[in-house]
């Protein structure tokens, strides 16, 4: 990795640490015998008994983002000069409290999620695609959750708007070659597993792009 790279990756990684935390009081949704029926938030739990086709009976919890499954797309966003631009933000739940990671975003519903996959990576870094080509869909967290991911490779992507962020969102962008990408990942500064996992799929596609062959 080359020093002012590595300078400026921990200079946004510096700044978007938590430096206090602070518990806030569980809100809820009430009924009109005032009793609390629903938790307010981004993230709800919701809970199920199943009954198995061999008789048994289970309890099981689901997590529910914003009043839907959770699935998301992530994407590796290629550069027309070989950069591979990742996204840097507050990660509270992790150790770090930061993390280094592909833009991602939640797929809306009725959209597909290649045009989630183009308009989150324009949201957070505004960089625009030529063109995206699928990679690969896997479950994120199947043990609480129904989010299914799918992962995408993005061409050619050209720095042509400026970030368009939720209130709450707070993400730096950040551009590395191809090389230095799969270091990060090495050293432990990208650690998410869909980041991971979806730069490993690209590698294949990245190689024969270096070749000059078409896909």
């Amino acid at each position: 990795m080359r020093k002012e790279k590595l300078e400026e990756l921990n200079t946004y990684i510096s700044e978007l640490k938590t430096i206090k935390r602070r518990l806030i009081p569980e809100e809820f949704i009430y009924d009109k015998n005032n009793q609390p029926v629903q938790r307010k938030g981004f993230i709800q739990v919701e809970k199920y008994k199943y009954q198995l086709a061999n008789g048994r009976t289970i309890s099981r919890e689901k997590v529910i983002k914003g009043g839907n499954d959770g699935n998301a797309s992530i994407i590796v966003p290629l550069t027309i000069d070989n950069q591979i631009v990742l996204v840097i933000q507050p990660r509270n739940n992790t150790k770090e409290s930061v993390c280094v990671e592909l833009p991602a975003g939640y797929i809306e519903i009725g959209e597909e999620p290649i045009d989630a996959a183009r308009r989150e990576l324009i949201e957070e870094t505004g960089y625009v695609p030529r063109k995206i080509k699928f990679l690969d869909s896997f479950y994120q967290d199947q043990g609480c959750s129904s989010a299914y991911n799918f992962s995408f490779l993005a061409f050619d992507c050209c720095k042509k708007k400026s970030q368009n962020l939720d209130k709450d969102e707070i993400i730096r962008y950040f551009e590395c070659t191809i090389d230095e990408a799969f270091e990060l990942m090495d050293q432990g500064y990208i650690s998410d597993l869909q980041s991971k996992y979806t730069l490993e799929k690209s590698k294949k596609y990245i190689k024969r792009r270096g070749k000059n062959e078409k896909f």
